[in-house]
């Protein structure tokens, strides 16, 4: 009523002050009552169904994950440029964003159904009663004016269905913060792979186009020496198929290339920049995380991924206690106070008080067992998210795993790889000569020159290997988030 007279800017007493303190008093402690019973069972974290820890057999020198943002761990320049206008322009990454904005309005709805909803209301009705109805024969007409603040159908929580629905739909909205972080770091790492592939396309595109000119010089001599007598019309033939050949790896790399930068602008979002994309230089772009020979698979617990399914669990844990509270009774308050008159020059006159209040309860006595279904329904899906958190740990796990595995061999099989180039070069310049001395057929020649475009090949598959574990150790073990 004061409030009322606030808002009216009427600033009269009131009568009867000690009632609507009572009352006031009243409505505090039902308040206070609400939620004092949670049915939700206890939430506890499922058993992670992983071993203890990876034995990875060997200690990799570098920084640990868990202290490096994506910033330090990629060394580039036009990459880490390339990320950030990932960041901003992927649509992916929106999209959870507004996921996160939408789930975030979702809460505060479900937060603000907590707390009663409080309106202020003012009306005035003005009737006639001809004399024909009228118990003295006399047309009458009659005003009624009132100005009331109130509250309606205001659920008295005692058994905890609004708290959980509101914890539930706070659980949704942290589940959907850790995907969008999932989404950035998966984001960054994959504008890294695609921008490595690229690279790793233009080195082979150069390859491909040194391969031609050098097999295209050779042809030209063969050519020159069987027009002298000198070189068989087979050799002729086969310096003309390796010039074919690699006219078309160059062609096809070509279109390789158009097809990662098409990749890597659907990644970004945006035209890429040209001074952004690669080189044809190989280089390092990322640092290389420590990973200790005996790593704890505890680390997989802060994996977004990992936390979405958590909060989804816990989101389920909580329609539980939804669910069960269907089963008791429930209760709701509309109450109103304000003033009353016939006449608006009366409505905050003393003695024109008037309030209501009018509880009610609604108590479930037969629903051909649809509450019942509703909780076991809920109590299924509680299960089928535990059985998801626990898939999502092992799929964690096995992706470190196999992460690990690649990484242990990866440096004696570059070293192999880099020793067989370099052999393979000396045999093909040992047998380039000899062929142009007249000592060796230029099949032999030919078969060397083979060796070595196939081992500078898959050197440079390895080393995009190489690099593309690094950052898929950084992904897996929850790295990419930190600034």
């Amino acid at each position: 009523m004061v409030a009322v007279r606030k808002l009216l800017g009427v600033c009269r007493p009131l009568r009867e002050p000690a009632r609507s303190h009572s009352t006031g008093i009243l409505l505090l402690v039902i308040l206070s009552l609400s939620g004092c019973i949670n049915l939700a069972p206890d939430y506890q974290r499922p058993e992670a169904p992983v071993a203890t820890d990876w034995r990875s057999g060997t200690a990799i020198a570098g920084q640990a994950e868990a202290d490096i943002g994506w910033r330090e761990f990629f060394l580039d320049d036009r990459l880490k440029q390339l990320q950030a206008l990932a960041l901003v322009n992927n649509r992916d990454l929106r999209l959870a964003t507004l996921n996160i904005d939408k789930a975030r309005a979702q809460y505060r709805i479900q937060r603000a159904a907590a707390f009663p909803t409080i309106t202020a209301e003012g009306s005035g009705t003005s009737a006639r009663t001809p004399g024909t109805l009228s118990n003295s024969g006399v047309a009458t007409t009659s005003h009624q004016y009132s100005a009331d603040i109130g509250l309606s159908s205001y659920e008295l929580d005692f058994f905890g269905r609004v708290q959980n629905l509101k914890d539930e739909a706070l659980e949704d909205y942290l589940s959907l913060n850790e995907t969008r972080r999932s989404t950035q770091i998966s984001l960054v790492s994959e504008v890294a792979t695609a921008w490595l592939t690229l690279a790793a396309d233009n080195q082979r595109l150069k390859l491909a186009e040194d391969t031609l000119r050098s097999q295209q010089a050779t042809y030209d001599l063969t050519k020159r020496s069987h027009d002298l007598g000198g070189s068989s019309g087979l050799a002729l033939a086969q310096a003309q198929t390796t010039v074919n050949s690699a006219q078309g790896d160059a062609a096809v790399y070509r279109s390789q290339i158009l097809q990662d930068q098409n990749a890597l602008r659907l990644l970004v979002g945006a035209e890429v920049p040209a001074n952004l994309l690669p080189d044809d230089q190989a280089q390092s772009v990322a640092v290389l995380v420590q990973i200790p020979a005996a790593l704890p698979s505890s680390v997989l617990e802060n994996r977004p991924d990992v936390l979405a399914a958590e909060h989804t669990l816990k989101a389920a844990n909580m329609d539980i206690g939804v669910a069960r509270a269907a089963f008791f009774p429930s209760i709701s308050l509309t109450a109103s106070a304000g003033s009353a008159s016939s006449d608006l020059s009366g409505l905050f006159k003393a003695g024109s008080g008037a309030w209501t209040f009018a509880p009610s309860i609604s108590v479930p006595i037969f629903n051909a067992g649809s509450n019942r279904a509703t909780l076991d329904q809920a109590k299924v899906e509680n299960e089928i998210q535990v059985q998801t958190y626990q898939q999502t740990l092992q799929t964690a796990f096995r992706e470190v795993a196999d992460a690990l595995a690649v990484r242990s061999t990866l440096a004696e099989r570059l070293q192999a790889q880099q020793d067989l180039t370099d052999a393979s070069a000396v045999s093909y310049r040992l047998a380039d000569a000899l062929y142009r001395a007249g000592s060796q057929s230029f099949l032999e020649a030919l078969d060397s020159q083979r060796s070595l475009y196939t081992a500078q090949q898959d050197l440079i598959t390895l080393k995009l290997d190489e690099q593309s574990n690094r950052i898929s150790l950084y992904k897996v073990l929850g790295g990419g988030w930190k600034e």
